[in-house]
């Protein structure tokens, strides 16, 4: 007899577009670090919807705040003011370098708005030949065609060129090559302060500071693509703070509604002016209902001890991870900072992560060989020993 998860699962392989390698089984419900699939198996959950849930699967007080705005106002246009709408840009701003923000639906869109705001604020202000951004390689800022430029990785272009003009690529974490790369037409330089996709990367303590002192001196604004650092996820609200380096704009979204959708652009007042009425828009940027959910995200991170577990539980699980590089000689390295962790293999982790998921653990792999921890930041002791030990039994398979 064939379950109604199964049936959907069939289903869903019809009717949906095959843009993702999906894993057969079908969640249907979630609580803090779990989830339920449809046959009513508990899975512990490092994913966290790609670094979203960051407060974990259906937060009492994210709930809350859903049903009490979807009982007053879901969506208005942006032709008017709505009180969600602004509260959420004054906690932004507020607790980081900006002065003004602008709302959209998703990381990638955040990503056109930033590239949109430094062309145009470059062009006014030293004319139209100021247009090229400077990204990194092994970079990722998202799928649409000009975050797609703008990401320094071939896999993700092949099939989709010739990619919008006027992207160069540096490798990351080398202030030199950046150096030689500015010229009369660079507006812009680009970076994630920590890579996600590309392996869970960290930069020299120094790279920041040396960045937006090279774009001071040039004259050239530095955005920070935080959409997976950000809000929370390394132990401080924006990761830029353990490096205290403020850019010009930063990017936003993931975690910022803990799965409603949402964007956000992020400037200083004198480069966010560039924009004007009509340069510029989203339908459903701002919207009351996901505004909402992201003041009750902020008020929770800051005030409930969030931060403070992300940064314990971070350097717990990393000792955990480094003990077992001790037993195991396939692991080539462990690295990251608060709740993003990559363990670098010495081959393909896809079997790792099957492995695990088949004893009810959910992981990730990115870049082919390093498995990504970026579980909710509410995770536990014991929730992270059940990882470990699940690893640990894994790995001693291979």
């Amino acid at each position: 007899m064939v379950i109604k998860g199964e049936a959907l699962i069939r289903e869903g392989q019809h009717v949906l577009a095959n843009t993702y390698a999906r894993y057969p089984i079908l969640l249907v419900r979630g609580k803090g670090a779990q989830v339920w699939d449809s046959n009513g198996r508990e899975y512990l959950d490092f994913v966290a919807g790609i670094a979203v849930c960051n407060l974990g699967h259906c937060h009492p007080k994210v709930v809350q705040a859903l049903e009490e705005q979807a009982r007053q106002l879901i969506h208005c246009s942006n032709l008017y003011y709505n009180g969600p709408q602004v509260e959420l840009a004054r906690r932004l701003c507020e607790h980081s370098f900006g002065e003004r923000v602008f709302f959209c639906n998703s990381g990638a869109e955040a990503t056109e708005a930033a590239i949109k705001l430094a062309r145009k604020y470059s062009k006014a202000r030293y004319g139209p030949e100021r247009y090229q951004i400077i990204t990194m390689e092994n970079s990722f800022h998202g799928r649409t065609m000009g975050a797609l430029s703008a990401t320094g990785q071939e896999r993700f272009h092949k099939g989709f060129e010739p990619l919008l003009p006027g992207f160069t690529y540096c490798p990351f974490d080398d202030i030199e090559a950046v150096t030689r790369a500015i010229g009369a037409q660079t507006c812009a330089v680009m970076v994630e302060p920590i890579q996600g996709e590309g392996g869970i990367i960290l930069p020299a303590p120094n790279y920041l500071k040396e960045l937006r002192e090279l774009c001071d001196q040039t004259g050239i604004l530095l955005i920070y693509d935080e959409v997976q650092v950000g809000m929370g996820r390394t132990g401080r609200l924006f990761a830029y703070e353990h490096y205290a380096t403020p850019p010009h704009i930063m990017t936003l979204a993931k975690s910022l509604a803990n799965g409603v959708p949402i964007g956000a652009l992020v400037a200083t007042d004198m480069v966010a002016q560039a924009f004007v009425p009509g340069d510029h828009a989203t339908t459903f940027g701002g919207n009351p209902l996901a505004t909402a959910v992201g003041c009750c995200v902020i008020d929770t991170l800051v005030e409930d001890g969030i931060l403070t577990n992300c940064e314990e539980m971070g350097q717990y699980l990393l000792q955990g991870l480094l003990d077992l590089k001790e037993r195991y000689a396939f692991i080539k390295a462990v690295r990251g900072k608060g709740l993003m962790i990559g363990c670098e293999l010495e081959f393909e982790g896809k079997k790792i992560v099957e492995r695990c998921m088949e004893k009810g653990v959910l992981i990730n792999c990115t870049a082919g060989k390093v498995l990504r921890f970026i579980p909710p930041l509410i995770i536990t002791k014991g929730e992270i020993d059940y990882l470990l030990k699940c690893l640990d039994e894994v790995f001693a398979e291979q």
